[in-house]
């Protein structure tokens, strides 16, 4: 088992590595990775151009499990809230 620093860029590095997010947005991949590592359930974030993507989400989660990790919800807060205007 790898201590959890190690853990968070050895999870960045996959991330990275299967190139679901770009090199140049390596803070944002350790914001996902920390979370993974930390148990998060709940990833709320304005972020939709690297971290609540929906292009590329799916297969966030899919590595992620393979992994070996607990799938987390990476989501926008008016997304975790749902729309008042459509009684969600």
């Amino acid at each position: 088992m790898l201590i959890p620093d190690a853990e968070v860029e050895h999870i960045a590095d996959e991330i990275i590595s299967h190139a679901l997010m770009p090199t140049k947005a390596r803070l944002d991949v350790l914001h996902v990775a920390s979370a993974v590592v930390g148990s998060v359930k709940y990833l709320l974030t304005q972020n939709c151009r690297h971290i609540a993507n929906a292009t590329v989400l799916p297969n966030i989660y899919d590595l992620l499990e393979s992994l070996g990790f607990a799938r987390l919800l990476i989501c926008t807060p008016a997304e975790f809230l749902g729309d008042p205007d459509n009684g969600s």
